[in-house]
């Protein structure tokens, strides 16, 4: 945002035609005198050239007249001549060294040359020479004010009030210096004080909006540029600024209104196409947001600001490469763009270039020491490469990144560097008040209604080929319609999928919301009355919890995104079970806690899987040998388990750990890895990405899944036992670390969750070198997979269904909310409902 102010030169009270002295005695001759007087009375009426001419008559005649010769330099100075204005005024103080008013304009004339120590010494010789005249401390301050003296220049101008206490330009200029010095406050009085001196002053009450935008003070500064605009209804950059309070006030569609305005009356304003793409972005008006930068960058080249926002909403539409071109078009421009260069790590990340990303994080940090969001970045390019050095190393920093609030650190980045159930609260808490919108309006307050049916609305960004849906799609259809309505809101893009469309089915009502503001959704979700919202993202990619900050619903859950507390008071409920969080742990939890019966995990009994299983050789293992499994992402291996499972391949001879292929540089350094501890690389197979069904049939070539701490397998392992394939796990101390333990007894399957490593890594030899102990667990799996609760999808949905309904009870009744854990239905009545 730019700064009106006003030009430097003399204010209109600066009276450039004082005079101080007697005129010229005209000893020769009465011409002279006469010609004076009529000069004068010419000058007096802006008659300029005549005056200028009368003035060098009377000079030929008596070239000593400093009088004349004064008065010939203001008219300079008033035609704009300002070297001759000098050059004459320097000839009549010569003669007459005590003349304070020849003094102050030769100063403007300075000022106007740009000469301002100059012109300083001049204002200095005046104030000596007259020290009770107001406009020379005015115009000494606004030289002090172009040599960047600010203090001294307010001062200067204070010296002026103090002699002129109804000097409105004084005040003006004195709030101009104060915004400049950071004392916002102070400048807001000062403009106050002008603007009661000169209502009209629409350069005042513009220049007062801006210095009340910095105090985030946005219903004044709007209120000010209203009264500015209604004076001066021409001034683009008056109703730019307007839109900047506008933007501040989150009042997005007439923040546009007001660019568009500005640039209505100077079409050549890049300034205000730049904050128009910014009004669009927030309104997730993306084509059009990019169309306005593109603009701004087109009449203004060298635009660095607008070349980085437009590399965000490239990014937001998916157009990653050149997202990256505009962050390095940005970072040519400016060389020391901290923002520019975090934001070219995020758009490296997404193109799994990681070692680039990792680079470009570290430059923005190196410019910028305190940058919130590069450190968060930096340590997770570091787990995706795994590239355990550099992990550990940031691992050790982030402890005090979180406590001290150093970064903004990504509550689901935490879980894969710990397992502090402690240290995941205040990482959570952190995040979510750093993002907090406080400036954001609260929706309508309203007493406890009753809708015909619990209705209940579940938000994610994933309703599409996803994990996430993949697991909960069953549900959505399996929920008894008799009791509940059941609405999908989408914040996500359509992928067009024969998913997406299964999902939409499943709702009663199906709103995609992806292209509005979290405003705009809080305010639909709002109207539409929901009973529940039930948030299935957490603090992952696609997030948007600024919806439910705004409280639009009276009773809002966290399931299934994020297995950890998300710290934030607008959350009621976090769904889990007694194993992943059980109730002695609450401390650790914002929310409160519900006990699902069996396991927290949803599950889709309709996940189809290939009937052809490939072979050995087509998915790259060989023929023959044990095969350890891992289909986690591998961010989640740490060294300490990598090196155990290499252990395990030195002692199981012809055994190979299958993993599942993420980006190359993991790939890279996993194979480097290996061959570290003295295992041939090529004993370390990678999967590539499959569609879901083929991915779910090559399982059944591995013979055991060997899970990660401290963040297990969550979907990869339901995946698994899905299939068959047993799974090995480690139960930890938080909740991320013991959800493979939850599917495990709920699949009757305790014996593969061991207490710790070397429990698990003797398990999992014994496992490989026992053929008959993993055919009993394979066998137990088979016959268990149908007959105990994991994948029993009714009797999930039922236990689900009375979680809502003891939370909407408690709602009714004008109860807060509180823990509690659902009674488990019993077997019997769980086979009647199939």
């Amino acid at each position: 945002m730019k700064k009106a102010n006003n030009p430097p030169g003399p204010a209109g009270n600066a009276r450039p035609l004082a005079q101080t002295g007697s005129p010229h005695p005209a000893t020769s001759a009465s011409e002279p005198a006469s010609l004076l007087e009529e000069a004068k009375a010419l000058h007096a009426a802006g008659r300029l050239q005549e005056a200028q001419a009368l003035y060098g008559r009377i000079l030929k005649v008596q070239p000593d007249h400093w009088d004349c010769l004064y008065l010939l330099g203001v008219v300079h100075y008033q035609r704009g001549e300002y070297t001759q204005a000098v050059r004459q005024i320097d000839a009549a103080l010569r003669i007459n060294s005590k003349l304070a008013a020849a003094e102050a304009t030769r100063a403007r004339a300075l000022q106007r040359l740009q000469r301002f120590d100059e012109a300083l010494a001049s204002y200095d010789r005046a104030i000596v020479l007259a020290p009770q005249e107001a406009s020379t401390f005015y115009n000494r301050g606004n030289a002090l004010r172009e040599l960047k003296r600010l203090d001294e220049a307010v001062a200067s101008y204070d010296r002026a009030i103090a002699l002129k206490p109804d000097y409105a330009g004084a005040f003006y200029n004195r709030g101009n210096v104060l915004h400049a010095l950071g004392r916002f406050d102070e400048a807001v009085a000062s403009y106050d004080q002008a603007i009661g001196l000169k209502p009209d002053h629409a350069d005042a009450l513009n220049n007062r909006g801006i210095a009340l935008q910095e105090l985030k003070r946005f219903e004044e500064a709007l209120r000010s540029y209203d009264r500015a605009s209604a004076i001066v209804a021409d001034n683009a950059g008056i109703f730019s600024n307007r839109g900047v309070a506008l933007y501040g006030l989150k009042r997005f569609a007439e923040a546009v209104a007001s660019f568009e305005r500005a640039i209505a009356l100077k079409p050549g304003s890049a300034d205000a196409f730049f904050q128009r793409g910014n009004a669009l972005h927030a309104l997730r008006r993306f084509e059009e947001a990019l169309a306005s930068y593109d603009r701004a960058v087109a009449l203004d080249p060298g635009h660095s600001e607008a070349c980085n926002n437009r590399a965000v909403v490239l990014k937001d539409l998916g157009r990653i490469e050149e997202a990256l071109a505009s962050c390095d078009r940005a970072i040519a421009l400016k060389g020391d763009y901290a923002d520019a260069f975090n934001n070219r790590g995020v758009a490296l990340q997404e193109l799994r270039r990681l070692e680039e990303a990792a680079t470009s994080y570290a430059q923005a940090i190196a410019l910028m020491p305190a940058h919130k969001l590069a450190f968060s970045g930096l340590a997770d390019c570091a787990i995706k490469a795994c590239d355990w050095a550099a992990s550990e190393t940031l691992s050790a920093q982030m402890r005090l990144h979180v406590l001290d609030r150093k970064s903004q650190i990504s509550p689901f980045l935490l879980l894969g560097y710990s397992d502090d159930a402690a240290l995941h609260r205040s990482c959570a808490m952190n995040y979510v008040e750093e993002r907090r919108d406080s400036s954001l309006p609260p929706l309508p307050s309203r007493p406890i209604f009753r809708n015909e049916k619990i209705r209940v609305a579940y938000l994610s960004s994933d309703f599409r080929r996803h994990p996430l849906s993949f697991l909960m799609a069953e549900l959505f259809e399996l929920h008894d319609r008799s009791q509940l309505e059941i609405v999908g809101v989408s914040l996500g893009p359509d992928d067009r999928s024969d998913m997406r469309a299964r999902l939409a089915a499943a709702f009663d009502r199906f709103i995609d919301v992806s292209r509005k503001s979290d405003q705009e959704v809080a305010r639909l979700l709002h109207d539409l009355r929901p009973d529940i919202a039930v948030d299935l993202n957490g603090h992952t990619q696609g997030a948007r919890t600024g919806i439910l900050a705004a409280r639009p619903a009276p009773i809002q859950v966290s399931y299934m995104g994020l297995p950890a507390t998300m710290g934030a008071d607008y959350i009621d409920y976090i769904i889990a079970d007694q194993v992943v969080v059980p109730f002695d742990e609450q401390r650790h939890y914002t929310e409160h806690i519900v006990h699902l019966p069996d396991c927290y995990m949803v599950n889709d009994r309709k996940r189809a899987i290939a009937a052809r299983v490939p072979t050995r050789e087509e998915a790259g293992l060989p023929a023959e040998g044990f095969v350890f499994c891992c289909f986690n992402n591998n961010w989640k291996i740490t060294r300490q388990v990598f090196d155990l499972w290499m252990r395990l391949l030195s002692n199981v001879d012809g055994s190979v750990l299958w993993l599942f292929r993420d980006n190359d540089c993991a790939e890279r350094n996993l194979r480097r890895e290996a061959g570290a501890r003295g295992i041939d690389p090529a004993r370390v197979v990678f999967a590539g990405r499959l569609p879901v069904e083929d991915h779910l049939a090559r399982h059944r070539l591995a013979d055991l899944v060997l899970d990660t701490l401290p963040y297990n397998a969550h979907t990869t392992a339901s995946d698994a036992l899905w299939v068959g394939l047993p799974l090995l796990t480690c139960r930890g101390t938080a909740f991320a670390r013991r959800v493979a333990a939850s599917l495990l007894n709920a699949v009757g399957l305790p014996e593969l969750v061991t207490r710790n490593l070397a429990e698990y890594e003797a398990l999992a030899l014994r496992l490989a070198t026992e053929p008959s102990l993993i055919r009993g667990f394979r066998d137990r799996l088979e016959r268990n997979r149908l007959s105990f609760p994991l994948f029993d999808s009714d009797r999930f949905c039922r236990h689900m269904e009375a979680a809502f309904k003891t939370m909407w009870d408690l709602w009714q009744h004008a109860e807060p909310p509180r823990s509690f854990a659902v009674d488990p239905i019993p077997a019997a009545a769980s086979a009647a409902i199939r």
